[in-house]
């Protein structure tokens, strides 16, 4: 019999992303099919989501949620089973997931997200007959207060809670708290309170089952200062529930022989045609064509990012005969200044704010060199895919960086396995370092060409990660039938 897995998360890929959590939550399930789990995910019925649904009845309709009108729906669509939250009040928003079109957070995101939590909450605690999940697997500050919500209702079911990136916490003042329906035994510090305020995500911390970051490198920085934001208390407090789990790609989505974003399809045991999607890149991207080596970011336009630092080094790249295209969207000041960085370099930098699933696709193919310059990166899937695509990545050595890419050191390079370079200190020294040692390697084919064969060979499928999960799952779940069996004893 196949386990039954209940994901809640804020978005989905192909239906509405923002970043990696998207892709993830999009992979995870399919791949988890190969291991006897089956998968059905909560999200909002966000405007990219609605159509979607059928004409069917709703399975359930909620007279009162958080004050508004609501229906819960389900529907399979690109391979994945849904449970999607119809509540126009609360999601049909002209902007994104989070933010306004100006850029700007929804003043009611506290109550948005937590009917996420809430619905998923109410589904592990018996809403649908004859459906219940074994597990509940929620994902970042957006669906972690389900957990809180489903031990207050005295449902035990495990749930494990996957941390994407610990800087986003989910914090609202303390008065909230009777409006989310929770009772004034949450607000303490073993659970939501955190600094006078209330925390989704430290809630979700401190009532999972199972704690799961997206790298074992970056599991062990959130228990420091420096990179747990404030939560390394509460995680040491956990850390024996903790776990790093590398991210995976879809390598059907992320396959260089079958895109066809692409113009010319290639593989590793025909690189050469790789080249071929060099020129339609410069052109849609209005680049000069010569042959200086292509440098690209895609990426969200953030510090955490260190696209400032990638500002400050742009003249680098272009004084050495390179082109640069970044992809994204961000913080303003990082995005003008990246606008008036490309404004002086016209014909060898260009700067695209906003996301485009083709862009990213042919960027990848078209590009030579991924920059990935982050203060703090928790695993990092851009430098996967480059890797997919015989892209060679530039990264800072931290988080998930440093796991999956191998260092083109003098040994790496001997030893064939290198596929990539890392640098550090995260600063313009650093990252110049590194962006002169991608130069010097790409002006001798032979060793670049070893480098994006050993890249394009580099397994990161979902296959390994899902096991991992599963097995996680698996040891809960008989954790849990384990303490049920001893209270019905005793």
């Amino acid at each position: 019999m196949a386990m039954k897995v209940l994901s809640s998360t804020s978005e989905l890929f192909p239906f509405i992303k923002t970043g990696g959590l998207a892709d993830v939550t999009g992979a995870l399930p399919k791949a988890l099919g190969a291991f006897g789990v089956e998968v059905k995910t909560v999200l909002p019925g966000y405007p990219q989501v609605m159509p979607l649904l059928s004409d069917n009845p709703p399975l359930v309709v909620f007279n009162d949620l958080f004050g508004e009108r609501a229906a819960l729906h389900h529907v399979s669509a690109e391979g994945l089973d849904l449970f999607v939250i119809d509540a126009p009040a609360l999601f049909d928003r002209s902007g994104g997931p989070y933010v306004d079109a100006r850029g700007i957070d929804y003043p009611d995101n506290w109550k948005r997200f937590a009917s996420l939590s809430l619905v998923t909450a109410e589904i592990a605690n018996g809403l649908l007959p004859g459906w219940g999940p074994d597990i509940v697997h929620t994902h970042d500050w957006q669906s972690a207060l389900a957990s809180v919500y489903m031990r207050q209702a005295g449902c035990s079911t495990p749930v494990v809670l996957t941390v994407h990136n610990l800087a986003f916490q989910g914090q609202y003042p303390a008065y909230l708290l009777g409006s989310l329906g929770l009772s004034p035994n949450a607000y303490t510090i073993d659970c939501l309170e955190y600094y006078g305020d209330l925390s989704y995500l430290k809630g979700g911390l401190m009532t999972a089952d199972a704690i799961t970051t997206v790298s074992p490198t970056y599991a062990r920085e959130v228990l420091t200062p420096k990179y747990g934001m404030g939560l390394q208390g509460v995680l040491r407090k956990r850390v024996g529930s903790l776990r790093g789990v590398v991210n995976g790609i879809d390598q059907d989505i992320w396959n260089p022989e079958t895109d066809h974003h692409l113009p010319v399809n290639y593989g590793v045991h025909d690189i050469g045609s790789k080249f071929a999607n060099r020129m339609p890149l410069l052109k849609r991207f209005k680049l000069d064509t010569d042959d200086g080596p292509v440098f690209a970011a895609i990426s969200r336009l953030t510090w955490q990012k260190g696209i400032d630092i990638l500002v400050e080094v742009s003249g680098e790249i272009v004084s050495r005969g390179g082109k640069l295209i970044v992809l994204g969207r961000g913080e303003r000041s990082i995005e003008e200044a990246l606008v008036a960085t490309a404004a002086c370099f016209p014909g060898r930098m260009a700067v695209e704010l906003g996301y485009c699933e083709a862009d990213a696709h042919l960027i990848h193919a078209g590009s030579d060199i991924v920059v990935q310059p982050s203060r703090f990166e928790p695993c990092g899937l851009t430098q996967l895919y480059a890797l997919r695509y015989g892209t060679i990545p530039v990264v800072s050595r931290t988080g998930g960086l440093a796991e999956t890419i191998i260092d083109a050191n003098d040994a790496a390079i001997s030893a064939g396995v290198a596929t990539g370079f890392q640098f550090d200190p995260v600063d313009g020294s650093g990252l110049r370092d590194g962006i002169h040692r991608a130069y010097d390697a790409w002006r001798i084919p032979s060793i670049w060409r070893r480098l994006q064969k050993q890249a394009m060979q580099a397994d990161f499928s979902w296959q390994r990660s899902a096991g991992q999960y599963a097995e996680l799952y698996l040891e809960l779940q008989k954790r849990h039938v384990r303490t049920e069996q001893r209270l019905v004893v005793a």
